[in-house]
């Protein structure tokens, strides 16, 4: 019979983490073997403090297609609440694991679930062996997973040490743990169209619950309906105006699409750290330093540095 392997986590990011986790359960799993990764929306750490922002790395769908990019098989997401939280561990293998047939997990070292995070490697395992035969599965352990940063620096490749990392606006570290660049999608929205009148027309991206790195303009790439562009991005409240919530704006180079079209689906990858969000004394200064960060964000794409 062929075997089924199962994985479980936030896999928010889908990082080299996670890549490493989907790649020893297919090992495992054997060729004719299959891989399941039960996941969770919203985030747990959103139902344990409601009040802050939710900080994704990533959409649930984009998740869904980075994990099948990964080798995964099936994606069995669980919409949950309080109540779900609150199972003891030996529900959650009753309710959530088994059903999934498994004959192996496959975990990392720090794995906990259930109630308080009760459930550990040891106690998961322990289930598995007095399961009947029919039912029985054992537990697999993955070491801690280390990626290398730009300064030779090794770093636990975790989501908590991305959005660490993007807190900060080193992106290029971000996209060592990732395995590929920051990517921030949404709509295109109407924003105050002051870029147009300055002569950099910019996309407003509607970036819903996902995790805008530091303040600050960035080189990178955006990815549109019409193609894919060089991008000058900026972040942040705009100081040099009125001071506004967090936005994200990406001037897309050389794109000759409307500059009044609302709606469409944008995709913006942050490659590059160009320089600090800051407040000019005029529009003139402002347009000045916006040629120089589009020529520096047109350079660092085409270097590929």
């Amino acid at each position: 019979m062929p075997c089924t392997a199962v994985i479980i986590g936030n896999f928010d990011g889908v990082h080299r983490g996670h890549e490493a986790l989907v790649s020893e359960a297919r090992m495992r799993a054997g060729d004719a073997g299959r891989v399941i990764a039960l996941t969770f929306d919203p985030l747990p750490g959103h139902l344990f403090h409601p009040n802050e922002q939710p900080r994704r790395l990533c959409t649930p769908v984009r998740r869904t297609r980075l994990l099948k990019q990964c080798g995964v098989h099936d994606v069995v997401e669980k919409q949950i609440d309080r109540d779900w939280l609150n199972q003891s561990p030996r529900e959650f293998i009753q309710n959530h694991i088994l059903p999934l047939g498994p004959d192996m997990v496959v975990e990392g070292s720090d794995f906990r679930f259930g109630r308080d995070r009760a459930g550990d490697l040891e106690v998961l395992a322990q289930f598995g062996r007095d399961q009947p035969p029919e039912h029985r599965f054992d537990v697999h352990v993955l070491p801690p997973q280390l990626a290398p940063l730009c300064n030779l620096e090794t770093v636990p490749a975790r989501s908590s040490t991305v959005r660490w990392l993007l807190d900060r606006g080193r992106v290029r570290d971000a996209s060592r743990v990732l395995g590929r660049p920051y990517l921030i999608e949404g709509s295109v929205v109407t924003g105050d169209q002051r870029g147009r009148t300055i002569g950099c027309p910019t996309a407003n991206l509607d970036h819903g619950d996902l995790l805008l790195p530091a303040d600050g303009v960035y080189a990178g790439c955006a990815r549109t309906p019409h193609g894919q562009f060089f991008a000058a991005i900026s972040i942040g409240t705009k100081p040099t105006f009125n001071q506004t919530p967090r936005v994200l704006e990406a001037h897309l180079i050389d794109w000759d699409g409307p500059s009044d079209d609302y709606g469409w689906h944008l995709e913006v990858e942050l490659h590059r750290w160009v320089r600090d969000q800051v407040a000019f004394d005029s529009v003139d200064a402002l347009k000045s330093q916006i040629d120089l960060d589009i020529a520096a964000a047109r350079d660092l794409a085409v270097s590929g540095s």
